[in-house]
């Protein structure tokens, strides 16, 4: 009735496509000049985010936008590497307070105006000592993924001795053995698993496993033992290293007899370094648990050929490693496994070591998945990519090779495997770094401006790389621009960069009659004056950074060449005042620029000044006496304070 009613009310050439959207199958009679009857094709089933996705197609990406995550505001996009922790963390930060606040002021939040009813706007269920629990509330729990209070309810209606079957206790062991019975971080706190993941990288692997907990517990009262109690606390210890007792119950499991399943062996074989030392040793026991396999007649998948390259990847004997990896590829092929990204990753840090020989393993993978479009199917696929351009840079130092990792990287939707904001950091770290020591600087400079800021910002290291590459090929009009971005990276307190900056702008004197040389050492002045303030600031902030002789120096020659004679004069009279604090001395030649500006700006009183402290500091004085002398017509004043200086004969000379 309402489809009908629809249609009474809609235009003629409009039936159609109502019936289309509505999924309604109907093929309508043909007309009579018509010669073929219409077809209507099937509804398409979209996702909530299609008409989005399309429309972004349309536009491509916008390469000065901040990432989706930040606000597009130009006073709250965070410029610096740790300005975007901040921020991200921050905006989790609010979220965790609202979901606080929903729990804590639950009665605020008891009404459902969304039809269908939206759950994450509801406060959670709360149970205590003193709930009434059921076995549906264990079993809608571990649905849910609440290990907390599923382990709650559990313990409730173990003391009010409520049977629970074994398929529930089988459920909640999994639960258990999977996080390990810790509370899991929630899904939608990405930037907080991202950065904790960071922090787990640098901490040395180690047994986490909890013995004599509550998963060891549950798998005591399951009777009779079953594959599926054996698979779960076999691969929770597998996952948190407890080694040696997962490798126990699964030879357990095979001297009963009881068929285990192909994932539970490739837990196994992911752990076989810890089982055992040597390369050959390795080696043997993974070969011995895909033998098993076989004979239990499981089918090997994706999981075991990377948890079988990644048992190889850990052998000190790069021979042995390399003919392992060479022999385990083919197998699997005829097994009709298709690698993944991860496979491909596993295959590069087997090949590519950094003391090994150099191998161009990765132009046959390039060869064979070029143009392809990749889905996640194994957990480290998002290393591929970083892991390739670390190789196109370390290993080979080839351009052409990490400008084919980039396009493949952009094929499709091949980005969302980039992985996490540390592992996108370090492909691009090394894909600029790369791009400055083999490309023009013109051309390089082209891709700093698509990358930088919004989508990467480089690291010290990595600045002081393009620093590098001006002062090479004689860019020097770049570094104030490239200055300015130090500023807005917060760089400013490095002070290999900063007198990296000064050293190419006192190296390179304008030499040319464009408009950019000609402005060059107005731009350098100005420069200087900025670094030179913003130290001082730090200075009195207790920053790590201060004042160097050099650097100070190399301020002093820009400010003069740039005609700022005034801020030379303050910079000069900083160099006199703290002279025993400072380390190190200025450049005789900025002393002598100093002092023929004094002269051209007929102040002999501030050339006597800096003739002084060159000779309190042992320098070569007798150039800036013989120019002062020259330059003015000293009174008796100034004079008798030459004299003194450098005595009465250098003058007779």
């Amino acid at each position: 009735m309402y489809l009908s009613r629809q249609l009474r009310l809609l235009p003629r050439a409009n039936i159609a496509r109502s019936l289309s959207s509505s999924g309604a199958h109907y093929t309508t009679a043909p007309a009579e000049d018509s010669r073929s009857p219409i077809e209507i094709p099937n509804r398409i089933e979209r996702s909530p985010t299609d008409l989005l996705q399309a429309l972004a197609g349309t536009v491509g990406r916008d390469h000065t936008a901040p990432q989706y995550k930040y606000h597009d505001d130009p006073f709250l996009i965070p410029m610096s590497n740790a300005a975007k922790r901040t921020y991200a963390m921050s905006k989790e930060s609010g979220r965790k307070a609202a979901k606080w606040i929903k729990e804590e002021h639950r009665e605020l939040f008891m009404h459902q105006e969304a039809q269908p009813a939206v759950e994450k706007f509801a406060p959670s269920m709360v149970y205590t000592e003193d709930s009434h629990v059921e076995e549906s509330s264990l079993r809608q729990l571990i649905a849910e993924g609440e290990l907390k209070d599923a382990v709650l309810v559990y313990n409730l209606l173990e003391q009010k001795g409520t049977a629970i079957s074994p398929d529930l206790k089988q459920s909640l062991l999994e639960l258990v053995c999977f996080h390990n019975n810790q509370e899991p971080l929630p899904e939608e706190y990405i930037e907080e698993r991202w950065f904790m993941q960071n922090n787990r990288r640098r901490e040395r692997s180690g047994k986490t496993w909890k013995d004599g907990d509550l998963a060891e517990k549950l798998y005591s009262e399951i009777e009779p033992k079953t594959p599926q109690s054996y698979a779960s606390l076999i691969r929770g210890m597998a996952k948190y290293l407890q080694c040696e007792r997962a490798y126990a119950l699964l030879q357990e499991a095979g001297e009963k007899r009881i068929q285990l399943d192909t994932n539970t062996f490739n837990s196994i074989i992911q752990i076989v370094s810890f089982l055992k030392d040597t390369a050959e040793q390795r080696w043997q026991l993974c070969t011995e648990l895909l033998q098993e396999m076989s004979q239990q007649k499981l089918r090997p998948n994706l999981g075991t050929l990377n948890a079988v390259l990644q048992c190889i990847s850990t052998f000190g004997n790069f021979k042995l490693a390399r003919s392992a990896a060479l022999q385990v590829l083919p197998e699997f092929k005829q097994l009709g496994v298709s690698p993944s990204l991860g496979t491909y990753y596993y295959l590069l840090i087997i090949f590519c070591r950094e003391r090994g020989p150099v191998s161009h393993v990765i132009v046959d993978i390039l060869n064979d998945i070029a143009g392809k479009e990749f889905k996640i199917e194994h957990p480290k696929d998002t290393y591929f990519f970083a892991t390739a351009m670390d190789v196109c840079r370390n290993h080979l130092h080839d351009k052409a090779l990490a400008k084919r990792v980039d396009e493949l990287l952009h094929t499709g939707k091949n980005y969302d495997l980039i992985g996490d904001s540390f592992k996108e950091s370090i492909y691009y770290r090394n894909y600029l770094a790369l791009l400055c020591q083999t490309e023009s600087l013109d051309e390089f400079m082209l891709t700093y401006d698509l990358l930088v800021p919004n989508i990467y910002i480089p690291e010290p290291g990595i600045m002081e790389e393009i620093l590098r590459a001006i002062e090479i090929n004689g860019g020097v009009e770049y570094v104030p621009r490239i200055w300015s971005d130090m500023v807005v990276f917060d760089h400013t307190h490095r002070e290999s960069l900063l007198l990296y900056v000064l050293r190419i702008l006192v190296d390179n004197k304008p030499s040319g009659d464009s408009p950019a040389q000609q402005q060059l050492p107005e731009q350098g002045a100005k420069v200087a004056l900025d670094m030179y303030e913003r130290i001082e600031e730090a200075i009195r902030r207790l920053r790590k950074v201060s004042f160097t002789g050099q650097m100070l120096g190399d301020i002093l020659t820009l400010l003069v060449r740039g005609g700022n004679y005034e801020k030379a004069c303050e910079v000069f009279a900083h160099i006199d005042k703290n002279q025993h604090r400072i380390p190190g001395t200025p450049a005789e030649s900025a002393l002598q620029e100093f002092v023929e500006a004094s002269v051209l700006e007929k102040s002999p009183s501030q050339a006597l000044v800096v003739l002084q402290y060159a000779v309190e500091n042992n320098m070569d004085s007798s150039a800036l006496a013989k120019r002062i002398h020259e330059g003015f017509t000293l009174n008796e004043v100034h004079l008798s304070k030459l004299k003194s200086l450098v005595g009465e004969s250098f003058l007779e000379k």
